[in-house]
């Protein structure tokens, strides 16, 4: 165990200037928590629920997911092959348990969201249209406008929700603080509101459960794929609660994120691995196909090896960014137009980037690049939090009355490294789960208990320096002295006066996370799946367990904790006679 650097226990806030009630409060409006919201309506109609989102329903990271949702769809596929899958891309860290229950309930639960009015691409013949990534072995993507799949399950989901009036939804809302009953469980929750906003400023709702679904931690980090909402603050929120997060350290770099320049910060353009599924392919500057020899499965092979072998060659070349050739989608297997396409060539890439991947396409040419033509400058960015708060096969944290779904949530079907397509499909089963299992047991009503934590406050000016010493020191290359300079900066960003508002939250928001994940990041001192030690290269497999965060008196706390589930011997990710081995 060690320990290390001041977290305010509260975040300086105003004292709630108005107070309402709600038997539940959802916070997040993605997949995650317009799911769990719906599932627990339908549950029990007569439950007050609302949902509280940091911006309007639509802005969160399901908006963004490009590739699709993965689940056994395909006549030739199985559960049993997908939890293979997903294992072998996990290395080891995986739930089992909980791995079985999201390929189990996948299918289901994607044709009850089809039931729901999401609209999935199909074959002229009406069978789903479904297409492969990176790490599976089997056609399993179900995918929406060719690359617009995260936005088509937020419109019906939205569409869902306002069939749905009982559900109160409050927009423009950032969840401040839990507030705690005597027991230490949820008893509400401090939020700020403002715009467009039913209140103004900062309030309480009084309340018997809260489920966490406020997505990622992608601004930890300069650059990401993520929104600019995703300030891990439900992370946050729940550390400060007393509730333990887990596996922070392995924070999935996507490979082919759109490289805008040396000077780009924020939320980039993300080039979706199906892509590559589709048979893009990756080169250097000299036009070698450097993931041939890397991996069986090259191009395809999953996110960490691929992320990996990027930044090798950009470090051996001295190059900022390596190149995705998709010249050639839609050509037959000579590289030429089908003998009955007009119009030759280029037409016929053209129009299948147009059917395929309408958005990409349309996100390259506005920044100058036309993959029709030229090849599409790539490097690897902040894409996903495979940890998050730790939570049991049905959403519970260590905090009574406290659930957790999405990627906020460590449900441990992940491991060291998210199989790709995996994420919504998280969203959409364990919020089910919470739904089966949270009415029945409601708290009963209490009021929040005197709230004895230090508050604190870090300058929303201090952000950006935060994020470019989290990526150059915790990014995709880690190594013990800078994991030390990085874990010492954060220490130097003591809470002061700083000015109450949501620049500051937010930022105090991911000086929390940020410390929790460098600390975990010094502790296990391996590489294994997209966490890369480039001072300890091997995988240990001694070392297959979760090290767990939690918040002790303002000094954030890290710690190895090991399960069966995680045993090695059963993992398929350690057998030498698989072929998808990781290294």
């Amino acid at each position: 165990m060690t320990d290390h650097r001041p977290v305010p226990g509260r975040l300086r806030a105003p004292p709630p200037g108005w107070t309402t009630r709600a038997d539940v409060v959802v916070v997040g409006s993605g997949i995650a928590g317009l799911t769990a919201a719906l599932r627990i309506h339908a549950a029990a109609p007569s439950l007050h629920l609302l949902v509280v989102t940091k911006d309007v329903l639509a802005a969160g990271s399901t908006q963004w997911a490009q590739g699709g949702i993965a689940a056994a769809l395909g006549p030739e596929d199985t559960p049993e092959q997908h939890e293979r899958d997903t294992l072998v891309a996990g290395a080891g860290v995986c739930d089992v348990d909980a791995v079985r229950g999201l390929v189990t309930e996948g299918a289901e639960a994607v044709r009850e969201l089809i039931a729901l009015g999401t609209q999935f691409d199909h074959h002229p013949d009406g069978e789903l249209s479904l297409t492969r990534e990176g790490g599976h072995l089997r056609d399993r993507i179900a995918h929406a406008g060719g690359d617009a799949t995260g936005a088509e399950i937020q419109r019906a989901l939205i569409a869902a929700v306002d069939r749905a009036p009982e559900i109160e939804v409050v927009q423009h809302a950032l969840a401040v603080d839990l507030l705690l009953g005597d027991d230490g469980g949820v008893a509400g929750l401090t939020l700020h509101v403002l715009g467009e906003g039913q209140h103004d400023g900062v309030g309480a709702v009084h309340c018997r459960a809260v489920v966490l679904a406020s997505g990622g931690l992608g601004q930890v980090f300069s650059q990401s794929t993520n929104p600019s909402v995703s300030t891990g603050d439900g992370m946050a929120v729940a550390l400060r609660a007393g509730a333990r997060l887990r596996d922070l350290e392995f924070v999935q770099f996507h490979p082919t994120v759109m490289w805008l320049g040396p000077e780009s910060q924020g939320q980039q353009p993300l080039i979706s691995e199906a892509v590559r599924g589709e048979g893009a392919f990756l080169v250097d500057f000299e036009g070698n196909r450097f993931m041939q020899g890397q991996h069986e499965l090259a191009d395809l092979a999953p996110r960490d090896v691929v992320a990996k072998a990027i930044t090798r060659r950009m470090l051996e070349t001295g190059h900022p960014h390596m190149w995705l050739d998709a010249r050639h989608l839609g050509l037959d297997a000579s590289g030429a137009s089908p003998l009955d396409d007009r119009g030759g060539r280029e037409a016929t890439v053209t129009r299948f980037w147009e059917r395929r991947f309408p958005t990409i396409l349309k996100v390259c040419r506005e920044h100058g690049v036309d993959p029709v033509t030229e090849l599409i400058p790539v490097a690897p960015a902040q894409h996903y939090a495979s940890g998050g708060v730790a939570t049991d096969l049905w959403g519970r944290t260590s905090v009574p009355g406290l659930y957790a779904t999405g990627e906020v949530a460590c449900s441990g079907v992940h491991g060291a490294n998210r199989l790709a397509s995996n994420s919504l499909l998280e969203g959409l089963v364990f919020s089910r789960r919470i739904a089966d299992v949270l009415p029945g047991e409601l708290r009963e009503w209490g009021e929040p208990a005197a709230d004895e934590r230090p508050e604190g406050l870090v300058s929303g000016e201090r952000r950006r320096s935060m994020q470019d010493v989290m990526t150059s020191r915790v990014g995709v290359l880690r190594h013990a002295e800078g994991l030390a300079e990085a874990l010492d900066f954060l220490g130097s960003l003591e809470p002061g006066d700083a000015e109450v508002g949501p620049a500051a939250w937010e930022t105090t928001n991911l000086l929390a996370i940020s410390t929790a994940l460098a600390e975990a990041a010094a502790l296990r001192t391996e590489t294994r799946g997209s966490h890369w030690r480039e001072d300890h290269p091997e995988r240990d497999d001694t070392k297959a367990g979760h090290i767990d965060s939690w918040l002790d008196d303002g000094t954030v706390r890290v710690e190895w904790t090991f399960s069966p589930s995680t045993d090695p011997s059963t993992d398929p990710s350690t057998d030498p006679s698989a072929s998808e081995v990781l290294t």
